[in-house]
């Protein structure tokens, strides 16, 4: 199956809406050394298009009712180098549209923005992870992701042509990103999100030598952070004092600019409204482009 239910290991603590997954591409490029779908999935580094994609993603999509939510993607970024040529990603959006189907796309790539035109004419909204601002970080983090300018730049655009878009500060990784949660927060914001997803670091299998590897002296410490916590879905957890504190900090900056916040699989209870993934901007979105419609019609 192409399109098929979201559910993050049933997680007790996911708070996302009820929605569809989509992942055109099967791997990713971006070499996150705290990934946890190259925990699960083999030769994850080799990024390969799902075959007939867009053929079994039309037979599938005219069997789910129009207004469903759709993410794209979960484990593999919609928006790879190899989406320059091939256009999977948006051969998958209009499909998507014309059955009248939500979409949330979540990516790490500028690439994004080449499909701002077609995703503002749509019902969708994007999410863009950002977890530096430091392109120094950014290269032992994410060694095969765009730098954090790029993701800005495509934050504006999408922004500047009406699509709803939040920002993923996640992970924050103690020792190497947390001091610039602020920066951080005010740099996205400023981009055009007005949504901010954050979680602190769960470490899965293989992901943590990686980290500790790249940062041997933050991993150190680290490493003995993570003996304080505990064990939830598969993903180990920094301690929840700990946790609270991060997600504080960036709960706080986020009221400061004005944007709503949410945590994701840290325990905190859901608030009306505000989706932890962001979709509600979608709604909110939505409901503008419906009232401008309308008195764009009496006007005539």
């Amino acid at each position: 199956m192409i399109l098929q239910p979201f559910d993050p290991w049933k997680s007790r603590l996911c708070t996302c809406p009820t929605k569809m997954s989509l992942n055109p591409y099967t791997g990713c490029p971006h070499g996150c050394l705290y990934c946890y779908a190259s925990s699960y999935i083999p030769c994850f580094a080799e990024c390969r298009p799902k075959v007939d994609l867009l053929k079994r993603l039309a037979r599938e999509a005219a069997k789910v009712e129009p207004g469903t939510l759709v993410a794209m993607s979960n484990s593999s970024d919609p928006y790879p180098p190899l989406e320059k040529e091939l256009r999977l990603s948006r051969g998958c959006l209009r499909i998507l549209k014309a059955r009248g189907l939500c979409v949330q796309v979540v990516t790490k790539s500028h690439l994004v923005a080449q499909d701002a035109e077609l995703l503002a004419d749509m019902s969708a909204c994007v999410a863009i992870t950002v977890t530096t601002l430091q392109d120094s970080i950014c290269r032992r983090l994410e060694p095969g992701a765009p730098l954090p300018a790029k993701r800005l730049a495509a934050m504006a655009k999408l922004a500047e042509r009406g699509v709803s878009v939040s920002a993923r500060i996640d992970p924050i990784i103690p020792g190497i990103n947390d001091e610039e949660i602020e920066e951080i927060v005010v740099a996205v914001s400023r981009a055009g999100a007005g949504h901010i997803t954050s979680s602190a670091y769960k470490a899965r299998s293989g992901n943590m030598n990686k980290i500790i590897s790249a940062f041997p002296q933050e991993g150190a410490a680290l490493e003995s952070l993570f003996a304080g916590g505990g064990k939830v879905a598969g993903s180990c957890y920094l301690p929840a004092g700990t946790r609270r504190d991060l997600m504080l900090r960036v709960k706080e900056s986020a009221q400061r600019e004005g944007v709503t916040f949410s945590s994701c699989r840290e325990g905190w209870a859901a608030v009306p409204g505000i989706n932890c993934d962001g979709s509600h901007l979608l709604i909110s979105m939505n409901r503008l482009k419906h009232k401008n419609n309308t008195e764009g019609q009496q006007a005539r």
